[in-house]
């Protein structure tokens, strides 16, 4: 196992993310305890000592099970990360109360990492309100020892980020960002690595497969891949991809089996990041794969300088292509859920002003109904 040091620990550069843990008749709620326990018996045995499990993974057992789990080992011989769930708005008065009922669930005295849930434009103003004492209360727990390290995890685009470290930067000791080579430039992550170095703050890495989106391509990917490195599979050059920033400290997986485990596991055995070549064939077939089926917009602004509605043109676009890519997820309804009731994809009037001057000739008209369509569930 491959070890990184951080503030004098040495943590294995591989962590068991416990949100796709192996659950019984695909009922999400329903954990397989025994399969868990001897998935972190091995994952102990083979060097793993950082777990990562979140008060909603599981409908909430996670922590329960993974807690029995880890409770059968040394307290020291492992690192368990836990977080505020601030996703929901509902909670953001009750830091106190979940925090408690956490160290319960999970059978600790402490957490060894702790984090500021999903921080993103849903949530950000209420993290920031002081009248919440989340920050406060979080900042108390880390004085008496029941925190040992506090970081966060973000979802949200750069300027949120931005944001939320602008507020607490100087108290954030590592970050968790959904980082892979699909996402490097589709979301920008580049850019959220770049903000976190310039503040000091190593990076603890989420979905770097996607959500297993990248553990298997199409053939003429898997095909150029097999040139890079003949005995590496496709889920190892999407690590060794990560292992080649050198902000990266921790690498997450969320592992459903043993297979997985073990895969993943010989992969962390050695060190062996890609060279510039490398890279640059995950890189051009990252961009390829994210041009299928999205809109090939470049964000030159000529659409919203026309727009009577004044909508962000694109950047509602490139919410679409993202709701595209990852087929229906999260993000999109997310974001535009924080947008005035005026500035989303169904006040577009469909008066085609827009579509006069966009070097790309994109039916915007047509991708905005289409997009309110689609969203109109989910908001």
């Amino acid at each position: 196992m491959i070890y990184k040091d951080f503030k004098g620990i040495r943590l294995s550069a591989l962590g068991l993310g416990c949100m796709r843990l192996p659950v019984m008749e695909a009922d999400d709620s329903r954990i397989d305890e025994q399969a868990v326990f001897e998935m972190v018996d091995y994952a102990m045995e083979h060097g793993i000592n950082y777990y990562d499990t979140a008060w909603g993974y599981h409908n909430g057992n996670s922590e329960i099970v993974i807690g029995k789990a880890l409770k059968r080992h040394e307290r020291d011989s492992f690192y368990l990360a836990s977080k505020f769930p601030g996703y929901d708005l509902s909670n953001m008065d009750k830091a106190e109360e979940i925090f408690e009922k956490q160290l319960e669930k999970c059978q600790v005295d402490h957490f060894d990492f702790y984090l500021f849930h999903n921080v993103c434009e849903m949530n950000i103003d209420a993290y920031l309100d002081p009248s919440h004492h989340i920050h406060e209360y979080l900042m108390k727990q880390k004085e008496n020892g029941r925190i040992r390290h506090l970081g966060f995890s973000a979802h949200g685009d750069l300027d949120t980020m931005k944001r939320f470290l602008e507020a607490y930067g100087k108290d954030m000791e590592f970050c968790q960002i959904q980082l892979n080579y699909f996402d490097w430039d589709f979301q920008d992550a580049k850019s959220k690595v770049e903000l976190l170095a310039d503040y000091g703050i190593p990076v603890w890495v989420m979905e770097p497969l996607r959500g297993g989106k990248l553990a298997k391509l199409d053939e003429e990917y898997e095909a150029r891949l097999r040139t890079l490195r003949p005995d590496e599979t496709t889920p190892a050059l999407g690590f060794r991809f990560l292992q080649s920033i050198p902000e990266v400290t921790m690498i997450l997986s969320g592992m459903s089996n043993m297979e997985q485990l073990k895969d993943n596991i010989a992969t962390f055995s050695e060190d062996k990041p890609l060279n510039e070549d490398e890279r640059k064939v995950l890189l051009d077939i990252a961009g390829e794969m994210s041009g299928k089926g999205t809109i090939p917009c470049t964000a030159c602004h000529y659409c919203v300088s026309h727009c009577p509605q004044g909508l962000n043109i694109p950047m509602l676009i490139s919410l679409y292509n993202e709701d595209i890519v990852t087929g229906g997820g999260f993000i999109a309804p997310m974001r535009i859920g924080r947008l005035p009731e005026d500035k989303r994809p169904g006040s577009c009037i469909g008066c085609r002003s827009c579509e006069a001057v966009c070097p790309q000739q994109i039916k915007v008209s047509e991708i905005m109904s289409e997009f309110s369509e689609k969203l109109a569930s989910r908001l």
